[in-house]
């Protein structure tokens, strides 16, 4: 077998219902890698926001917030910030409707006000640090993703700003991601490929949400989580079990990368 590159997003996939990873997880990416098998992750969170699942699972290449900022075995390899002056627009937009906004750059994120509820619920249930406070964190840096917290009709107004210009990704009742115009998952993992020298058929992805989408259209083989909307399901060329019943080791044994678990003789 060709060696293969395989993405997972986290949440939903990589981690259960109680933000653990599976053993049957751990067991699967460590028989991929003895394989000759390539593993990297793919998620919308930022890289501080998951060292200890990469050392986890013993990996160092990932495509993180969306695609916009792309590792390969700890180098970067591709950055697409959020253009200034977008970014200075979006962010007059949500003070004037009076909705937080958290910055996200490569090695930290920050937010515009003290405290909200929505970010305080929206992260409890990532189970990750509230950032800190600082308004201006945004100002002379890259910043790769803004996170948006408002309700899905108060997210029209910045549709109909930013049509063309930007991109957004809801992933809760109030968050939303804010990303270079044409950023993905999919941008990300071309770029990677490209720089390793791969061909697209070669790889597969694992994802279970909105932002899985054109991740899981593009790739060789994209696999849906069984806990998946059916909206994700659909783009899928696969679709496995919830992450809850060993979903990741269904789906690898679906596609031939891992032999069926063998049964035991009562």
């Amino acid at each position: 077998m060709n060696k293969k590159l395989i993405f997972f997003d986290i949440d939903g996939t990589l981690l259960d219902h109680d933000k653990r990873v599976p053993e049957s997880t751990l067991e699967s990416i460590e028989q991929l890698k003895d394989n000759g098998h390539e593993v990297a992750i793919a998620t919308g969170r930022a890289p501080y926001h998951f060292e200890e699942i990469r050392e986890q699972l013993g990996i160092d290449s990932y495509v993180s917030l969306n695609g916009q900022y792309v590792v390969h075995q700890g180098k970067p390899i591709y950055g697409n910030p959020l253009p200034p002056e977008q970014l200075q627009q979006l962010t007059e937009l949500a003070v004037r409707m009076d909705h937080p906004i958290i910055y996200a750059g490569s090695d930290a994120m920050k937010m515009n006000v003290t405290h909200h509820e929505h970010i305080d619920s929206s992260w409890g249930e990532l189970k990750l640090t509230i950032p800190e406070y600082d308004p201006e964190y945004y100002l002379g840096r890259d910043i790769f993703q803004a996170i948006v917290f408002c309700t899905e009709e108060e997210e029209e107004a910045y549709r109909s700003s930013f049509g063309g210009r930007l991109d957004l990704v809801r992933w809760g009742p109030y968050g939303t991601d804010v990303l270079p115009a044409g950023g993905s998952k999919a941008e990300g993992i071309r770029q990677f490929i490209q720089a390793l020298g791969m061909d697209v058929a070669d790889t597969i992805a694992f994802g279970d949400y909105l932002n899985d989408l054109e991740m899981l259209s593009y790739v060789g083989h994209g696999v849906a989580m069984g806990n998946a909307p059916d909206v994700v399901k659909r783009a899928a060329r696969h679709v496995t079990k919830d992450v809850g019943e060993d979903g990741i080791r269904h789906g690898l044994q679906m596609l031939g990368l891992l032999d069926p678990k063998p049964q035991v003789m009562a």
